[in-house]
């Protein structure tokens, strides 16, 4: 097990963290996060948010599926699909580290108010951060999908799987 120590009087867990967003689709800058927090940790759980905030294009189980097709040589990764607070999910198995990716600065107020949040409703756990690659900096779901949905090349932004599956959805 993979220990970390923040600071003097707590030490947390790395047997397992999880990566959550909607992954609507999931894009190669996700696949970028979830291959480096593999690294960190011994599990990785993927989680595919429902948010009522977000017109989705894929159902939940779609996403699951492009996740799992993904990360199929990831034999530490597992997704799984979350209703509810992320921190109700987090207590209830015992997971303590949350990996967040961040692709611009604009970002960090959303993430950072998240953070907090999560960690009033559970103070076990430590939100960690994770830089996105400098080439899938600008990319996002949101936008795979407005430019897929106008035909719009997006294979070097999406995994080939992806890539399949949206020009299904897309037409």
């Amino acid at each position: 097990m993979k220990l970390i120590k923040i600071n003097t009087d707590k030490e947390y867990q790395l047997k397992r963290a999880m990566y959550s967003g909607s992954f609507d689709p999931p894009t190669n800058g996700h696949l970028d996060i979830i291959r480096r927090a593999s690294l960190l940790t011994d599990s990785l759980v993927v989680a595919v948010a429902k948010n009522p905030r977000k017109q989705q294009l894929f159902t939940p189980e779609e996403r699951i599926d492009m996740i799992k097709n993904i990360t199929a040589d990831l034999k530490n990764v597992t997704p799984v699909i979350i209703n509810g607070l992320l921190a109700d999910y987090l207590k209830e198995h015992n997971i303590q580290v949350v990996i967040r990716g961040l692709r611009v600065g604009a970002e960090f107020d959303y993430e950072f108010t998240r953070a907090v949040m999560s960690k009033k409703l559970y103070p076990k756990m430590e939100t960690i951060i994770l830089m996105t690659d400098e080439k899938y900096s600008f990319v996002s779901s949101n936008l795979m999908k407005e430019v897929a949905q106008f035909h719009g090349d997006v294979s070097a932004y999406l995994p080939e799987y992806v890539v399949k599956k949206m020009k299904e959805k897309t037409g």
